[in-house]
């Protein structure tokens, strides 16, 4: 997101004077610093090439960086995927305003993981919002939406890929708009609002005697990349392939849970949900952080 948010600013011909990254607020300067040169991310790559203005702070709501926007007397602040509150003292302080860049529709799908919700409820539509910061998260008049679609075949990171895309689109036109001095808030609709917290350790676990095939396979796609998801067979957790199940065509008369086939070589068990439709898992991985060797020797025998 940050990457594309850069891009999207520096489309429209707009000054950058100063990018802030999370990376800061939740590590040492050290630790990030050594991150950067090992290993470093495509925006911190886009960050030096563009010769940008590092803002090296613990804290957007910090005394220093609120000094700091005084002092470079900031017409606005882009913000995008932030995970701390940010207090009206700084969300004030530029000329024209602070802007948050949310991955939805808002005022549907409020909250930390807007990809993961929109997959896991089946809705064929996401999309970027920008809307204006105030004191709670995601509730801010809307300034601007474009709708994303999603695909069957899609998870949390093909959706976020496009979103991301999206956003630096959004960001340009949003930032040309404001020039022309077009733009109008409109507030959110409450009745149509939704929120979702973080999702939880049980989440991460197919239940076929609960879930239906569909819920199954938006399970798995809903939480790729960001967490496993896993499948219980004689008492042992296997990870799942995003990539690579599939639910069978035909319906079954076997009660849900039931295994109705298997293959070791390629690592693929057969599961009837409570649909009783059947879903295939291909490439599953045997959750265990032994030898390599003992490893696979034991998820083949598991399988077999």
């Amino acid at each position: 997101m940050l990457g594309n948010l850069i891009l999207g600013v520096n489309d429209a011909g707009a000054d950058i004077v100063g990018v802030f990254r999370y990376d800061y607020t939740a590590n040492s300067k050290i630790k990030v610093m050594i991150n950067d040169c090992i290993n470093p991310a495509p925006e911190v790559t886009l960050i030096k090439k563009l010769k940008l203005n590092e803002i090296r702070l613990k804290s957007a709501n910090c005394e220093a960086f609120q000094k700091l926007m005084v002092s470079l007397n900031v017409d606005l602040i882009i913000v995008g995927t932030w995970k701390e509150r940010i207090s009206p003292k700084t969300y004030n302080i530029p000329t024209i305003a602070t802007v948050n860049v949310h991955p939805s529709l808002l005022p549907k799908y409020r909250g930390p993981n807007p990809y993961m919700q929109s997959i896991l409820h089946g809705e064929l539509y996401s999309g970027v919002t920008i809307h204006l910061m105030n004191d709670e998260y995601d509730k801010g008049a809307i300034l601007k939406q474009k709708q994303i679609r999603i695909y069957e075949s899609d998870t949390s990171k093909e959706l976020r890929e496009k979103t991301v895309i999206k956003a630096r689109e959004l960001i340009t036109e949003f930032l040309n708009d404001l020039n022309k001095r077009i733009l109008t808030p409109v507030n959110q609709d409450e009745r149509i609002a939704t929120y979702f917290p973080n999702i939880t350790g049980e989440e991460m676990m197919l239940d076929f005697n609960l879930q239906n095939s569909w819920e199954i396979s938006r399970t798995v796609r809903a939480l790729h990349p960001f967490l496993p998801t896993y499948i219980t067979y004689k008492n042992v957790f296997f990870t799942v392939d995003p990539y690579n199940f599939n639910i069978l065509d035909r319906y079954t008369n076997y009660p849900p849970n039931t295994v109705i086939d298997k293959n070791a070589e390629e690592k693929s068990i057969t599961i009837v949900a409570k649909d009783q439709r059947a879903v295939r898992f291909n490439n599953l991985k045997l959750y265990k952080k032994s030898g390599i060797k003992q490893y696979i020797d034991k998820q083949v025998d598991i399988i077999k």
